[in-house]
């Protein structure tokens, strides 16, 4: 009997089929496209707008550096300077009489506060400018005397008119950031023996820091371009050279849009200082601190690098 020791092999075993792929179908946002087209095409509009006025373009570098003109940039920064200064420091004054328990020097805060931010700046440059009107001298008695008119001048006129102004600003926001900190840590410092003077001055204030730089920044951008005002009392500061020199050369458009160039060049730097101002104050309150703009081209840089270059195993 023969036997058939040959074997029928079965089919061979084969993996089990994978799910197919998913083939995803990006969402069209067809506003997006729309609103994009739009946005485009008006400023195409007001570009060719301008392009077909009477300008003369040329004019507007010819002058950006002139000496003139860098002198008024100068007494802007100045300006501007001077009067954030005295704004800060009358601000946290007045903020420490808001907060005082006294009511005397908080209802003097408060009065102060209300009536510098509900009158116009301009109002009150003007009303500086000209109390010569109802005041012939100023008499310090022994210290000082002389006539109003010599006494106030353009520039005393715009600090006097700016800084105080920015004082009662400056005040709301010093006081937001003081009781943005939490009384636990004044009782323990309190509790530790520390006078009132040194428990703001050691750990209030450098806690206040982080709510009161951002907005105090803005306010510094903020008095850049409110320096412009004061050219109605006849402080040469970089609007009213801008006009003077437009009135003598005969472009007075284009040496207003000079001015605009040197504003938009000035509040770009001050931006750029507030962001790092924000970062260094913020290490104590975020884990991981948003990255710099530079950082943020790097980052970007590398990414089309690798699109470009696909994946490497």
């Amino acid at each position: 009997m023969t036997v058939d020791t040959d074997k029928t092999d079965g089919p061979a075993d084969t993996p089990p089929a994978g799910p197919e792929a998913i083939k995803a179908i990006p969402v069209r946002h067809y506003g997006r496209y729309v609103s994009a087209v739009v946005a485009i095409a008006l400023l195409v509009a007001i570009v060719y707008a301008f392009s077909q006025g009477d300008i003369n373009w040329g004019a507007i570098p010819d002058y950006f550096f002139n000496d003139r003109i860098l002198g008024g940039v100068g007494k802007t920064l100045l300006l501007t300077v001077l009067s954030m200064l005295i704004g800060i420091v009358g601000g946290i004054v007045l903020a420490v009489m808001r907060l005082s328990k006294n009511p005397v020097t908080s209802s003097i805060a408060w009065f102060y506060i209300w009536f510098f931010r509900g009158t116009p700046v301009l109002v009150q440059l003007i009303v500086w400018f000209n109390l010569g009107l109802v005041f012939t001298y100023i008499d310090l008695g022994p210290i000082y005397k002389d006539y109003w008119s010599s006494f106030m001048t353009p520039l005393l006129t715009a600090l006097l008119g700016l800084g105080l102004n920015e004082a009662a600003y400056m005040a709301e926001i010093c006081r937001a950031g003081l009781l943005s900190v939490d009384e636990g840590q004044t009782e323990a410092a309190h509790a530790l023996g520390m006078s009132h003077n040194k428990t703001l001055r050691r750990i209030v204030i450098p806690q206040a820091m982080r709510v009161i730089v951002p907005p105090t920044g803005n306010e510094v951008i903020n008095m850049l371009k409110t320096t412009s005002l004061v050219s109605v009392v006849q402080y040469s500061e970089l609007l009213r050279v801008a006009q003077d020199i437009g009135q003598t050369s005969g472009a007075p458009a284009e040496m207003l849009f000079l001015a605009a160039a040197w504003y938009l060049l000035l509040t770009s730097v001050f931006s750029v200082g507030q962001y790092y101002l924000e970062r260094y104050y913020a290490r104590g309150s975020s884990r991981q601190l948003a990255p710099t703009p530079l950082q943020k081209v790097k980052a970007n840089l590398l990414s089309l690098g690798r699109a470009k270059g696909g994946v490497r195993a």
